[in-house]
């Protein structure tokens, strides 16, 4: 905690803290993370088959658990108990209230898929060791529904087909060329799959499931995205996602009998997803706009928008139609409202909250909104990002900064909640998540910006945000560290070593020190993705300059405290990654503190480990960009 913030009062059954500023700023309350904890994350949307409740998960247990939620009373009921595994809802059945889920084995990305029927009894659909499976639709008649399992090859997924009232199975598509499957035409001949060359470069292909034939419907030269969304209703057309002649993505749909292709919708921004209701009725349409997501609902025959209610200004994420197209299912969230769930009935009904995610001790007012803020780089290129101003910071009254950057390569920070991000800032860190050269989102000539360039241009877009922050006025320009998890973990290790007078201190949260070890060790299940991986990262035999931007073989060169956490059953960044790097800064003298979680993978998700790492986080940022701040002003 800051030596500079005074506690005018103590209640015993209050634990939040009240903050006074010198300059007469209104008082706002400073909360420990223990409440930010007990706000709850959801995910999840299917309506029963009566459309009377709603298949959720949510971790308000501890781990995710699957509820269904009364869309008259708000009520939720758990339907599962785990206090091991997270378990994510995945669909009723269409007829009965049979729902499947997925969940792995402590965050080992080995996902299973489950069916728990209404006595609560449960089946792993996908048993067996060391696989990976993936729900991947139902059939347009309800008969079916679709699995993928790399269980034959553990690089590739083939695609199985369930029937839906006796679980029994059929392989209907054997993957031995990295294919990915995305949908099935209505009448279940026709199977449309998306095939990876690199980042900048796929291509679409057509199984006619009676022949057994498959067809390339996307012949091109150069480098070009296609890649399917989704059939239309009739089963004559195929709606797909491009960025043929276009910096951004956007869609076509390709007519099956006569194979002329004709345009649907562009935009200003990259189109990420569009699909259908059951009936046809409504086209949904999400687009990525400025690190904030748009959902914009049409009538696919002429391309004309529906109307639906505004949610309090927040930014609707997901738009869920039920089958009988009636009711949507919504969720929405803002810079300081985490993902709420909201039910309408359609056409124009007023959507009804039916979750309050937020701990209802937090008072939102006493958050911050996240301002999309740019700035020109050290060599012009203009960066976004998404500024978070704590209510501390006045021009006298300076406070530190983090610079927070996302995973990827090729990810994005967004406009809505991030509950470690609010926790920082409220604690009186200004947070700039920067979206780096190579983030996606702007567009394909941006994203290719640090192909092959890893830890260098891209590590100088977030040394050059330091200006922009001390620009505002109210920064401390000596007290300003990196943060990031997976890529960005990396890019703070990268900011340590390469740039070691450029940040306080950095909080590497598992992210990559050796960079060759690293592009050896994948998981099997990326081998469709491996030519964008090397496209995107360098020839993975290339151990020569691997070892050029891996922070282990430089790390004499760290001179900054660091901050390492990392979960033990990570596939991706595996914890060798972390526990190398730390003994090595360690020897350099400098403090290092490191985490380990026995029980997480690439991420945290149990709320007890969260506890423990955000806690640690603070404690660590405050030690180290907090200690002789108030001698500095």
């Amino acid at each position: 905690m800051s030596k500079t913030l005074a506690f005018l009062i103590c209640f015993p059954l209050v634990i939040s803290l009240f903050y006074c500023p010198a300059n007469g700023q209104q008082d706002f309350q400073q909360y420990t993370i223990e409440q930010f904890l007990k706000t709850t994350s959801y995910r999840g949307a299917s309506f029963s088959p009566d459309n009377t409740k709603l298949l959720v998960s949510d971790d308000s247990t501890g781990v995710f658990n699957a509820y269904a939620i009364d869309v008259t009373t708000d009520k939720p009921t758990q339907l599962t108990d785990s206090t091991t595994d997270s378990i994510y809802a995945v669909s009723y059945f269409p007829n009965d209230e049979r729902f499947l889920y997925t969940s792995d084995q402590g965050g080992n990305e080995l996902n299973h898929l489950f069916v728990q029927d209404v006595n609560g009894k449960t089946q792993d659909l996908t048993p067996g060791q060391k696989l990976k499976a993936q729900f991947m639709g139902w059939s347009a008649d309800d008969q079916f529904f679709y699995v993928g399992t790399n269980e034959r090859d553990s690089r590739y997924f083939d695609v199985y087909e369930y029937k839906t009232d006796s679980l029994n199975r059929e392989m209907i598509f054997k993957n031995e060329e990295g294919f990915n499957f995305v949908d099935i035409s209505p009448d279940r001949q026709t199977l449309a799959f998306s095939k990876t060359t690199n980042r900048d470069d796929s291509n679409i292909y057509l199984l006619d499931r009676e022949s057994g034939s498959i067809k390339l419907i996307t012949a091109h030269e150069g480098e070009i995205n296609f890649a399917p969304a989704t059939f239309t209703p009739d089963g004559k057309q195929l709606v797909y996602i491009t960025d043929r002649d276009s910096d951004f993505k956007y869609l076509e749909k390709y007519d099956l009998v006569t194979s002329k292709t004709s345009p649907v919708l562009k935009s200003d921004w990259d189109v990420s997803n569009a699909s259908f209701s059951k009936g046809g009725k409504y086209f949904v349409v999400s687009t990525n706009e400025d690190a904030k997501t748009n959902i914009q609902v049409y009538d696919f025959a002429t391309m004309k928008p529906f109307s639906f209610p505004a949610i309090n200004g927040a930014s609707i994420t997901s738009f869920t139609i039920s089958p009988n197209e009636q009711n949507v299912a919504i969720y929405a969230s803002d810079s300081r409202m985490p993902n709420d769930l909201f039910y309408a009935k359609l056409p124009t009904g007023e959507p009804k909250k039916l979750t309050r995610s937020l701990n209802p001790e937090i008072n939102p007012n006493d958050l911050v909104d996240g301002e999309v803020v740019r700035f020109k780089s050290f060599d012009g290129t203009t960066i976004p990002g998404i500024l978070f101003k704590p209510h501390q910071a006045e021009p006298d009254a300076k406070v530190p900064a983090l610079v927070w950057v996302h995973g990827g390569p090729g990810g994005q920070s967004r406009v809505g909640y991030r509950g470690l991000i609010q926790y920082l800032v409220n604690h009186g860190y200004a947070v700039y998540a920067i979206n780096n050269r190579g983030s996606s989102g702007y567009g394909k000539k941006f994203e290719q910006l640090d192909n092959r360039n890893h830890g260098k241009n891209d590590l100088m877009d977030c040394v050059t945000s330091k200006k922009m922050l001390i620009k505002t006025g109210y920064v401390n320009a000596n007290r300003i560290g990196i943060i990031g998890g997976s890529y960005g973990g990396y890019m703070t290790l990268a900011a340590l070593t390469f740039q070691p007078d450029a940040f306080e201190c950095g909080v590497d949260i598992f992210g990559i020190s050796n960079w060759y070890r690293t592009v050896q060790s994948i998981p099997p299940w990326w081998e469709s993705q491996r030519k964008s991986l090397e496209k995107e990262l360098g020839d993975f035999s290339d151990e020569e300059y691997f070892r050029s931007i891996s922070p282990l073989f430089h790390s004499n060169q760290i001179k900054k405290p660091l901050m390492v956490l990392q979960g033990a059953n990570d596939p991706r960044v595996i914890q060798v990654e972390s526990d190398e790097i730390v003994e090595a800064v360690r020897k350099n003298g400098v403090p290092v503190e490191y985490l380990v979680f026995d029980d997480e993978g690439h991420g945290f998700r149990k709320k007890e480990n969260q506890l423990e790492a955000y806690k640690s986080i603070l404690q660590f940022v405050d030690t180290y960009l907090k200690k002789s701040q108030a001698d500095e002003r």
